[in-house]
């Protein structure tokens, strides 16, 4: 990423949360750790797998020295004792794994601001009713306030992507939404969006019993049901 503007405005976004400690994921040649080592009285480290990328960062920024996490974000663990946040310019491939792994991580997580594909990103935030709706909003929408901050153009890389970005702030609940159990929400969802043509009669029946499928709201397709919608559906859930 080039455009300083860009770096500096997606580091505002953070700083609109409050934190101690901070994570950057993927760090690749500084274009945000530049300004997040800047920040006053914070904890700091960067995870970044690539090694030619380390050598880069370690001799553009000497004092990462002992900040620097060489590892694959989606098999390391928590990087401090209690809370912190998270920012990066998202590897695109992983983008989507490493929000689920943030939601694992959701007790100790106080904020998020990332940087994703543009169509990532709108599936994250969007709600019911439309075609991007699907397990990533759902599953994200559960646990964190998810807002869509600003969209970034190929133009501020180089070489520039042939996608559009866009950056996207996720904060937790403060008051989780009660559903039956995390496992039996997570299998509803996804069960429901496997096959999202369906009526939800149709591709959730294996999960209830006749009684409760003959509900009204079995009649709509999983796009058209809002987060709390399977939350509380969870609770008619078959014991399984």
């Amino acid at each position: 990423m080039k455009d300083e503007n860009i770096a500096r405005k997606i580091v505002s976004s953070l700083q609109q949360c409050s934190f101690a400690n901070l994570l950057e994921i993927g760090a690749g040649s500084g274009a945000l750790t530049k300004y997040l080592l800047t920040l006053p009285n914070i904890s700091f480290k960067a995870v970044e797998i690539d090694e030619e990328k380390i050598e880069f960062l370690l001799s553009t920024f000497p004092e990462l020295e002992k900040m620097i996490i060489h590892a694959n974000f989606l098999e390391m663990p928590r990087p401090f004792e209690g809370k912190f946040a998270v920012i990066g310019n998202f590897p695109y491939n992983i983008s989507t794994q490493i929000v689920f792994k943030l939601i694992e991580w959701r007790s100790d997580l106080e904020c998020m601001v990332g940087m994703f594909q543009k169509e990532v990103a709108q599936r994250i935030v969007t709600k019911e009713g439309s075609k991007k709706y699907g397990v990533t909003s759902v599953l994200t929408q559960a646990f964190f306030y998810a807002e869509y901050l600003f969209e970034v153009s190929e133009h501020c890389f180089q070489p520039p992507p042939k996608v559009k970005s866009a950056v996207i702030r996720l904060r937790p609940k403060t008051q989780p939404l009660p559903m039956k159990s995390e496992e039996s929400f997570f299998r509803l969802v996804k069960t429901a969006f496997n096959q999202r043509r369906k009526t939800l009669r149709n591709a959730v029946q294996d999960l209830f019993n006749r009684e409760v499928l003959r509900q009204e709201l079995f009649g709509k397709r999983a796009e058209q049901l809002s987060v709390e919608d399977f939350a509380e559906l969870s609770f008619k859930m078959n014991h399984q």
